[in-house]
């Protein structure tokens, strides 16, 4: 079995995570966190002997749309609801310094 959890080592973890911990989180972790470690101890039970290793639990694939191109937006409709324009660009507020 997993070492037991204390108080001390979910400070350390708290302290790690840069979490402040209730006094009440302090009383209930030290429980939970140690019942996930015999979880985990009860998961290496397991035979994994003849398992394929695999990457997610079911098969993914990308469905993509075929990249065919056709013909893009004038400026004036990509900007037509756009709060604030200069020319043919977005306008937005200065969000650096004079010196970046």
């Amino acid at each position: 079995m997993s070492q037991k959890i204390d108080a001390d080592v979910v400070r350390h973890i708290g302290k790690l995570s840069r979490i402040e911990l209730t006094d009440e989180e302090m009383r209930t972790f030290p429980g939970q966190l140690t019942d996930v470690l015999q979880y985990f101890d009860k998961l290496q039970e397991l035979d994994t002997e003849n398992v394929t290793p695999m990457v997610h639990a079911v098969e993914l694939k990308n469905i993509l749309a075929a990249d065919i191109p056709h013909e893009s937006l004038t400026p004036d409709e990509a900007l037509k609801n756009a709060p604030d324009r200069e020319g043919d660009f977005f306008r937005v507020t200065k969000v650096l310094g004079a010196g970046s």
